[in-house]
């Protein structure tokens, strides 16, 4: 029973990380990456998006959730469903510290401009295809997880014991 509570928690937080990702590519990238650095004006002090507020705590507690949740279902056909999902979430937060965050800071953080700078629009927009990318790869663990709980919490040669 508290397996299952931790798997529902934990999908439940990976599921707003993929919300969040999606409401970013709708209505957040497409803006920022249209015309940089003239497009960059949503993140101009003192007012600017704020995004970290959001993403930076949100990774450690869905981690912590999965890990969690994982030990808990250890013993249960659950395991390797959370096994796959936490496994390419870790991919997917290397890679985003390795390669998107550096890129994004140095994009969003170029000096506000009326003008256009063509290379840095391309890097935006190549920013923004790559990232589409990896949100249809979460979507696909998002998917795994969900089927995980779909999964018995006890294996069934386990269940007497």
């Amino acid at each position: 029973m508290i397996g299952t509570f931790a798997l529902i928690l934990a999908c439940i937080s990976f599921v707003i990380v993929i919300g969040g990702a999606v409401y970013e590519h709708l209505a957040v990238v497409p803006v920022w990456a249209s015309a940089v650095p003239a497009s960059l004006s949503m993140f101009q002090p003192p007012y600017g998006l704020a995004a970290a507020n959001f993403w930076i705590p949100i990774h450690p507690v869905t981690l912590l959730l999965m890990a969690a949740s994982l030990l808990l279902n250890w013993r249960s056909e659950r395991r390797n469903f959370i096994v796959i999902t936490l496994g390419g979430y870790v991919l997917v937060l290397i890679t985003t510290f390795l390669f998107f965050v550096p890129e994004l800071m140095v994009l969003t953080q170029t000096a506000f401009t009326q003008t256009v700078d063509p290379g840095l629009t391309d890097r935006a927009q190549r920013w923004e295809t790559l990232s589409l990318v990896r949100l249809g790869f979460l979507l696909f663990l998002a998917v795994a997880l969900l089927w995980g709980l779909s999964r018995p919490g006890r294996r069934p040669d386990m269940a007497a014991t």
